[in-house]
């Protein structure tokens, strides 16, 4: 390479969705030229792959959408509380044309490889077609959830019929009278079932590990509802930048289970059953803290579940016992109908783990140790590597060379989930350690933190950051020991994607910060307002 050449772009990002729209908003603020691949034919990210049947946001959606322009907040008009994946897709699309970021965006473009050159300080981001780009700063916008597991079962491809993970939905597929089976029973499933049980002649769940399953109470947005929202949007956004988990929820209000009666905590806990997450963040305030506050909850939803269900064996496959794992130690789906979809004489489960483990795919359909059932579909509802799964999908080497899949080999470490060491001018969205939580109030709150950091080293002529290794473990060591302190640490025990526990070539590992979201936007505000000490910067020889 020339060592005079000028980067193509101050900034390349990979990834079209929530985050590369930010940042396109973010970065284009501060002068920088920016260029967004994707592979995929449309912006969207999440909503432009998961296409299935019921598939939805399990945000509201009036906090699930980008919050840095007043002025879009009150155009855009969402039709329900929970947008189906068509709708947060067309709302993306709206905030791309409103804000001209089209001419920014590369679609149908893989990435491949991002190396970063020693000699000139810069990356050098390779597509599936050979060409090659260079920049300043690459920043990873792919997403938290976006790298599909697909399960090494035996002799998977060998069915005859159509095979696929949900997140690869085939366009135009027919479903309507045929056999459907599903392996896999989270989010995506208790979405898909309901969708597609009217239509199909049987569908058939291949389940493994019983969720908390809370309800979603879809309701369409009324005028009246929608200009409620409208009029109070400056507060629902500071609601979002202060609540714990990002969203726009209020609080107990230091309310205690364990300082309450059993008789009043089954009032709250009742009163409060309404729909969405905000039950268990608005009832109490020790509910993800304290075992025995954890042990009431769970046992109100499960006797919510069972009462949904008819035949006491089914439900006895698909609700959890309060001695399996704590509430939150995997994320629980909200549901539109799955558990009532049990009682249509279409709807099917096998348990595989205590009563029929699977044992392979054959040309017909799938075998158990006890039976064979004949399909026209599987679907591999199987979920994601979180975290990090878009980032070793392909090499990103930094200063040594080696590759983010080589060096998180054994644990994921990061600097706030933003920054890695060992990767100079490398950024990442809502990478590994950062908060789970509403995902535009993080990308949004890290889309900021890396356009000022970047202004701070353009305007005092810095050519490179390279993360400090000491913040990177000192960060790690607080998310380790915060989530150690959690209910979410038992994880592993029911093969939680929280903790990776989903994957079967790595080892669970710490993958989120559970401090608080706002907490962890705190930390961001310091990080910048002292000069981003996490990073050491440097000005090239010229």
């Amino acid at each position: 390479m020339d060592q005079k050449r000028k980067p193509d772009y101050d900034v390349i990002s990979v990834g079209a969705g929530f985050a590369g729209l930010a940042l396109i908003h973010h970065l284009r603020e501060t002068g920088m030229s920016i260029r967004v691949f994707d592979r995929a034919s449309d912006i969207g990210g999440t909503w432009t792959w998961n296409r299935y049947p019921g598939a939805m946001t399990d945000s509201e959606s009036y906090y699930y959408c980008l919050m840095f322009s007043k002025e879009l907040l009150q155009e855009w008009s969402w039709s329900q509380r929970y947008p189906s994946w068509k709708e947060t897709l067309s709302y993306m699309h709206f905030v791309a044309e409103r804000c001209d970021m089209w001419p920014h965006i590369q679609l149908n473009t893989e990435i491949v490889a991002a190396d970063y050159q020693n000699d000139q300080g810069i990356w050098k981001v390779t597509t599936a077609s050979g060409e090659f780009f260079t920049c300043k700063y690459f920043v990873s916008s792919m997403g938290m959830i976006s790298h599909p597991v697909v399960p090494d079962i035996k002799d998977k491809n060998s069915f005859k019929g159509p095979i696929f993970h949900s997140a690869r939905w085939p366009d135009g597929l027919e479903y309507k009278g045929k056999r459907v089976g599903i392996i896999g029973a989270g989010a995506t499933t208790v979405q898909l079932v309901p969708a597609i049980a009217e239509d199909a002649a049987e569908v058939t769940v291949f389940h493994r590990t019983p969720n908390y399953i809370l309800p979603a109470m879809q309701k369409p947005m009324t005028p009246e509802w929608e200009k409620e929202i409208k009029d109070n949007y400056d507060e629902i956004v500071a609601m979002c930048r202060n609540h714990g988990f990002g969203m726009a929820f209020g609080t107990a209000n230091g309310r205690m289970a364990m300082e309450t009666s059993l008789e009043e905590c089954e009032r709250i806990f009742e009163e409060n059953w309404n729909g969405s997450f905000r039950w268990v963040f608005e009832t109490f305030d020790d509910l993800l803290a304290s075992p025995e506050a954890n042990r009431l909850a769970s046992e109100f939803i499960i006797r919510k579940m069972r009462e949904r269900v008819n035949d006491p064996e089914v439900a006895d496959i698909l609700v959890p016992k309060a001695d399996d794992y704590p509430l939150f130690a995997k994320r629980p789906p909200l549901d539109h109908g799955y558990l009532e979809a049990f009682n249509r004489d279409n709807v099917h489960v096998v348990d595989i783990k205590n009563r029929e483990p699977l044992v392979e795919i054959t040309e017909t359909g799938i075998r158990t140790e006890k039976n064979l059932y004949e399909f026209d579909i599987i679907i591999l509802a199987t979920g994601f590597q979180a975290y990090t799964g878009a980032l070793e999908a392909f090499p990103i080497r930094g200063e040594s060379g080696i590759s983010l899949r080589e060096k998180w080999e054994d644990k994921s470490q990061s600097i706030m989930g933003v920054c890695v060491s060992d990767y100079p001018n490398l950024f990442i969205v809502t990478g590994p350690q950062a908060p789970f939580a509403n995902l535009p109030t993080s990308i949004g709150q890290n889309a900021i933190w890396i356009a000022n950091c970047i202004s701070k080293m353009e305007a005092e002529g810095y050519d490179v950051f390279k993360p400090r290794k000491e913040a990177e473990e000192e960060w790690s060591a607080t998310v380790s020991d915060i989530h150690s302190q959690t209910l979410m640490a038992q994880g592993d025990r029911v093969n939680s994607w929280m903790m990776g526990a989903n994957l079967g070539d790595k080892k669970p590992r710490v993958l989120i910060y559970f401090g608080g979201a706002n907490n962890y936007y705190d930390a961001l505000d310091h990080s910048a307002e002292q000069g981003y000490p996490e990073l050491e910067f440097e000005k090239l020889s010229a």
